[in-house]
């Protein structure tokens, strides 16, 4: 084998490291570029139910010719009137400023014999049967201003447990199953739920506005965590290439 044979893989070599590190440096600035895509788009999402929140409250049937529609119909303030159908609420597994209960979601009766589970509230682990907190149970004609939740497609996560329908304890807010489990047609069912707003129960329960935003914004922080790495990439490439330039023998 001749010495130029022998350099040639050498002369490859490189070639081939810099051809890799190229494709590692557009991997990390492309997700480190798409992290801050999808920073703009999540502030815009923030800032577009804030809005909502502000607005005033819209007619239900507003919301029921949007939800119609296929328009986006969460955290839109609405307003509705009717009587609760008390002896049919539900109760969500939930916590509330760090302690344990369930939201009561209770059918509220329209005028034209439809029902609209409202998310009335949290009350505490112990009040959680209607005996416990009787003056909150509303008897006669109510209006309702809270924000509109859109129905779950299904089950969240595999993680979440199975919902105990004969104890009345849902981990996973199935409106389907809710009115069936009570008797209600599903096509008398509003397909959606409304969050109660803060507005004062008797005797304080259910506590009303407990809705929760948790939409985590860490695209900043991700976009410069992989444009980070590529400019590591680049120093340690470049000190790579400057102690191999300065071992080279003068020719």
């Amino acid at each position: 084998m001749t010495d130029i044979d022998r350099a040639a893989p050498r002369r490859r070599l490189p070639v081939i490291t810099g051809i890799l590190v190229l494709i590692a440096l557009a991997i990390l600035i492309s997700l480190g570029t798409w992290q801050v895509q999808r920073l703009h788009w999540k502030e815009g999402l923030l800032a577009d139910i804030a809005a909502r929140q502000a607005a005033g409250p819209v007619p239900l049937a507003d919301i029921e010719a949007m939800a119609a529609s296929g328009g986006d119909i969460e955290y839109r303030k609405v307003t509705a009137s009717g009587r609760y159908i008390n002896n049919k609420e539900r109760h969500f597994f939930a916590t509330w400023r760090g302690q344990t209960g369930f939201y009561v979601y209770t059918p509220l009766e329209l005028a034209d014999g439809r029902f609209l589970f409202v998310n009335r509230g949290f009350v505490p682990y112990e009040n959680k049967e209607p005996e416990m907190r009787m003056q909150g149970q509303l008897t006669d004609q109510q209006t309702v201003t809270g924000l509109a939740r859109a129905k779950l497609p299904g089950k969240p996560s595999s993680l979440v447990p199975d919902n105990d329908v004969a104890k009345n304890i849902f981990y996973w807010k199935d409106l389907d199953v809710m009115a069936e489990s009570v008797g209600l047609e599903k096509g008398r069912v509003i397909p959606f739920f409304v969050d109660a707003d803060s507005t004062p129960n008797p005797a304080g329960l259910p506590i009303g506005g407990v809705t929760q935003v948790d939409l985590p914004n860490d695209h900043l922080q991700y976009a410069f965590t992989w444009y980070g790495l590529a400019a590591v990439l680049v120093v340690v490439v470049a000190i790579s290439w400057f102690r191999k330039s300065g071992k080279q023998p003068a020719q």
